[in-house]
């Protein structure tokens, strides 16, 4: 006679993981679908140039942080949930803890970066070369290495206390770690610019993670696994 399994109720983690990827992409797409007159500019190109960019472009600046701000929903529900699941199966290890805390905190930063950025769209602030560069520079930094760091931790959190709770595979576990250490390495482009590598690194790679992670871990266990506490 088989076991009766427990289900975990709450949102689904691949519906979650799809919906932060979808949105951040549209907002990718929109900005460039949106964009004309002066060519895309860096945070690192002169004021000046920041302005001309900003003050032709209102349309895909605000469209495409729209989308970026509205990313950080699902993307804060995912960790939420993926922590809940970590702990319906019995999990009570401090990353559980720092999980949750680098998922809120990449939740937080994109909301920051999305606000940030769509100041840009306000004419009072693109006019202004010095505003606009502080502005983008503050979305810069929050969508950035912020965002970085905190999702490293949530991959972190994630992989270390699935693996050793046989949750997750080894190499998606790997994965994960490598992606932790990508988001933490990215804090070091705030004294070198060389280490702005890691972030799309983290970003992109995290996607990958986040999706494969979210298939490993919405799966039902029996009871007598999903009852016993593991501290590992």
């Amino acid at each position: 006679m088989k076991k009766p399994t427990l289900q975990f109720r709450g949102p689904s983690l691949m519906l979650l993981a799809v919906a932060h990827i979808l949105v951040f992409a549209a907002g990718l797409v929109s900005a460039v679908a949106l964009r004309h007159g002066a060519s895309f500019v860096t945070p690192f190109a002169s004021a000046e140039q920041m302005r001309l960019f900003f003050t032709q472009n209102p349309a895909a600046v605000r469209v495409s942080n729209f989308f970026l701000f509205g990313s950080a929903v699902p993307l804060g529900i995912f960790a939420v949930t993926a922590v809940s699941r970590l702990r319906f199966y019995g999990v009570r290890a401090a990353g559980t803890n720092i999980a949750l805390f680098g998922g809120i905190c990449a939740a937080i930063a994109l909301f920051l970066s999305g606000i940030f950025g769509w100041e840009l769209s306000v004419p009072e602030v693109s006019a202004s070369a010095a505003a606009a560069k502080a502005s983008y520079f503050l979305s810069f930094l929050s969508g950035g290495v912020f965002y970085s760091v905190a999702f490293g931790l949530l991959a972190a959190g994630v992989s270390v206390t699935g693996y050793f709770t046989r949750l997750l595979p080894r190499w998606l576990a790997v994965l994960g770690i490598c992606v932790a250490l990508a988001g933490e390495l990215s804090s070091l482009s705030l004294i070198t610019f060389p280490a702005n590598f890691f972030i799309p690194i983290t970003r992109y790679i995290g996607f990958v993670w986040m999706l494969f992670a979210a298939a490993a871990l919405r799966r039902d266990r029996r009871v007598a696994g999903a009852t016993k506490p593991n501290t590992a």
